[in-house]
């Protein structure tokens, strides 16, 4: 691959889910080999001159289903802070390959930067990773909404949304192989057909902000870059 030509965006930001980082252990467990991956896959991506913003969640220490038992004011500040945890951790990860990531919060921490736009904008202008803890600061709100608002106010063109399937599906496709995947869809579609790409609030930020949002595996190595760079299978939801 060669050269930032390819790439249609000049700035974008990953979404990243917590589960993801465990891999396929469960219950809090942060999968080192897996983290380094995902932090290879990053910087990858970034070598091909793309700016990288990156929301990660929280769902492999405390997961929304799971909080049901808990308070769920409180249940979203454990949450948030489950964020910073794998924020550092993939910021280590990053480091340690090579790379240079800030972490941010939007919680305070004494680890980690406090979020502020202006800081970020400078440092993703700089080529450095930036990683958006902390998910909005406040309960009720999840971090795929988390994510919609930094691309937003960071001025990404676009969202990859990576998920451990190629696409968004009409159905879950491990529930029936026979569900259709789409290639492109609208954020009407998206909200008109109730697809669990990500909750309505982070669609309509997208819809009204224009970030188009491409939805791809992560589960194989390379799947980042590939996606930047329009190979390989993907959903994007646009205007049109």
């Amino acid at each position: 691959m060669s050269g930032a030509a390819e790439i249609p965006y000049k700035r974008v930001l990953l979404k990243l889910s917590g589960e993801a980082l465990s891999g396929e252990a469960s219950g809090g467990v942060l999968d080192y080999d897996v983290i380094r991956r995902l932090a290879r896959d990053i910087l990858e991506a970034a070598a091909l001159g793309v700016e990288v913003g990156l929301v990660v969640g929280g769902g492999n220490i405390l997961r929304g289903r799971a909080a049901g038992r808990w308070d769920r004011v409180q249940a979203d500040h454990i949450g948030m802070v489950a964020t910073v945890i794998n924020a550092l951790a993939l910021q280590d990860a990053c480091e340690s390959l090579g790379g240079t990531a800030h972490v941010m919060s939007a919680l305070p921490a004494p680890y980690c930067e406090s979020f502020s736009r202006r800081r970020a904008m400078a440092l993703l202008r700089r080529k450095r990773i930036v990683i958006f803890a902390g998910g909005t600061g406040s309960p009720a709100f999840t971090t795929d909404t988390a994510a919609a608002l930094r691309a937003m106010e960071i001025g990404a063109e676009a969202l990859f949304k990576a998920t451990l399937v190629d696409g968004v599906y009409s159905e879950d496709p491990k529930r029936n192989p026979r569900a259709e995947r789409y290639d492109h869809l609208t954020y009407g579609d998206v909200l008109a057909m109730n697809l669990q790409v990500m909750d309505a609030a982070a669609i309509r930020i997208c819809r009204d902000s224009g970030v188009i949002v491409v939805v791809f595996s992560i589960k194989e190595a390379g799947g980042f870059a590939r996606a930047l760079s329009a190979r390989g299978e993907r959903t994007s939801i646009a205007a049109e």
